[in-house]
């Protein structure tokens, strides 16, 4: 007999974006839930910090829910946790060690606490009452990176994480074994990570990143470097600490992320020589070619260690015309601009500054290119593919990669956040929709921030603010004082005092007009200045400020 109950995936965030990735696995009364990542903002999104999935769907099936399985422990796969456990009952979140101590520090930061953390690893399985769960070990730019494996009584789903395939890393081997006998034990879907879905051919050996670096130290064995390189990174940092090792170089850290990564790393065997860590005080007293310095800011962030020290603001570290910086890695799109406004003042520095060019390998990606996208399809030998975690381009281009695999055009799913699948009997189709919007956060508050405040934040920011303050004696309906006009972002009122003058006039016409009508109330007179002033001063200055009427209701006291 067919099974009749539906399997459900329901995408939460991941496509059509780098970032914010979450899914969940549905089948009768049971939810299994597949990573929390959070997408870092762009610049339009003034003064948010993170943006989140939707928790919607979770709230509303909360007593589904058996559990949270992390497959790494980068911030696109973990940073929402914190604001997940505030707004949903998680019964456990399964994570192998990293990013189970990752997650432990984060909500420690936050002082939330949650006592049923648990780790797996590559030989774990998790039964629960239709669904079993079980991992195979990848490799990633970051240790205890896995591939999970989702059975149901309607077929078989294989999500595989942020992988690729390196045949000489620095941690260790993928399981090439266990995914090949996953794929022939049969695959209904597979779900992929198209991040370098766009690259030709096979991504660069980190083994190959590691000789390039070890050039620069051997090229420079006199002189101070300095490494600039993603935090999460922990592979790169290994190899950095092993060579410093290796060549007697003691190392500093600076940067927060850089120095809790750093600290769970060694504290987890996955990085060893902790003893040549030292402080910047000690590392000052150094002689230059004794000492390199691992730093954030990678990406050109304006608070982070290698912008301070560019800028000459570091507190405890101050750059000599003899240093050698390396970016050791590779820009996030949107962030040109910064990494080269930072460039630009190392180089004003007199520095000696190598970055990520075909001439010189000191960074690859943590993702597959095309080949190796095509052997994990291979392997796995899924009936549908859906790719996952990237731009439409990307999940576009990783679709065709699937059908030149032999998986027919009507078996991939290139979809949107808030999309499902009904997984039948081995057979897949979309399915109803659920809300997945985005979802910002501003300091620590979530979900307080809507298109509206981000609308008026982005006029504040390109066209300012005009604050109109009104004196009326709303028993007489008389405007008492001409209008006092403020302005901020908007126009200098020194030098604009002929504007001001006029907009007065406009806006003492308009008032006194609204305040004959003996009914009208204060957001009556609020509203008619309003729209009697924006289209005056659009069609005299070309911009848009946002008009701020402030009204105060003054009693005439009479002369006695």
């Amino acid at each position: 007999m067919k099974n009749q109950i539906e399997t459900k995936i329901i995408i939460l965030g991941g496509l059509g974006e780098v970032g914010k990735n979450m899914y969940c696995v549905m089948h009768g009364d049971e939810i299994v839930i597949i990573d929390a990542g959070i997408c870092f903002p762009e610049g339009g999104l003034l003064g948010i910090d993170y943006i989140l999935p939707d928790f919607t769907f979770l709230k509303q099936n909360q007593e589904k829910i058996k559990a949270l399985i992390i497959t790494h422990g980068h911030e696109d796969h973990i940073g929402g946790i914190p604001f997940l456990l505030q707004n949903v009952e998680i019964p456990a979140i399964y994570a192998a060690n990293q990013a189970k101590e990752l997650i432990a520090l984060k909500l420690e930061d936050r002082n939330i606490r949650y006592d049923n953390l648990y780790t797996y690893d590559d030989q774990t399985i998790l039964k629960f009452k239709n669904i079993e769960v079980e991992f195979f070990r990848t490799t990633h730019s970051i240790p205890d990176s896995h591939g999970i494996v989702v059975k149901t009584p309607n077929g078989t789903i294989v999500t595989t994480g942020d992988f690729k395939f390196d045949l000489t890393p620095i941690g260790p081997m993928a399981d090439l074994h266990k995914m090949a006998r996953i794929g022939e034990e049969g695959v209904d879907l597979l779900i992929s990570d198209s991040t370098n879905a766009l690259n030709e051919g096979v991504s660069i050996s980190e083994r190959k990143v590691d000789n390039a670096l070890n050039d620069i130290f051997d090229k420079y064995p006199n002189r101070r470097i300095i490494i600039a390189t993603f935090a999460s990174n922990i592979y790169r940092l290994k190899h950095i600490v092993e060579s410093c090792y290796e060549k007697n170089r003691k190392i500093c850290v600076f940067g927060r992320s850089m120095e809790n990564n750093l600290e769970i790393s060694l504290k987890g065997g996955y990085i060893d020589h902790k003893e040549i860590i030292v402080s910047p005080e000690e590392a000052n007293n150094l002689k230059p070619g004794e000492v390199a310095i691992l730093c954030t800011g990678s990406q050109g962030e304006p608070l982070a260690a290698l912008s301070r020290i560019a800028n000459g603001t570091h507190k405890q570290i101050k750059l000599r015309p003899d240093d050698i910086v390396v970016f050791s890695s590779s820009a996030i799109p949107g962030n040109a601009q910064a990494i080269g406004r930072t460039i630009n003042k190392l180089y004003l520095q007199g520095v000696k500054v190598f970055t990520n060019t075909s001439l010189s390998d000191i960074h690859t990606s943590g993702h597959a290119n095309i080949e190796e996208l095509k052997l994990m399809i291979r392997l796995i030998k899924p009936k549908y593919l859906m790719p996952f975690h990237g731009d439409y381009r990307m999940l576009q281009n990783h679709a065709n990669i699937g059908i030149e695999c032999g998986i027919p055009k009507e078996n991939t799913f290139v979809l949107q956040n808030g999309n499902t699948l009904s997984l039948v009997n081995h057979e897949i189709t979309k399915s109803d929709s659920v809300i997945a919007n985005d979802i910002y956060v501003d300091g620590t508050r979530l979900g307080e921030i809507n298109g509206a405040v981000l609308r008026d934040r982005k006029i504040m920011a390109s066209d300012g603010i005009l604050v109109v303050i009104l004196n009326v004696d709303m028993k007489s309906r008389e405007l008492l004082i001409k209008p006092n006009i403020t302005t901020r972002g908007f126009i200098l009122i020194n030098e604009n005092e002929e504007l001001i003058k006029r907009i007065e006039e406009v806006a003492t016409e308009s008032v006194n007009m609204k305040l004959k009508d003996k009914s009208a109330t204060f957001n009556d007179i609020k509203s008619q200045l309003t729209s009697d002033l924006f289209p005056f001063i659009y069609e005299v200055t070309g911009r848009r400020p946002i008009i701020l009427p402030v009204i105060l209701d003054i009693k005439r006291q009479e002369l006695q």
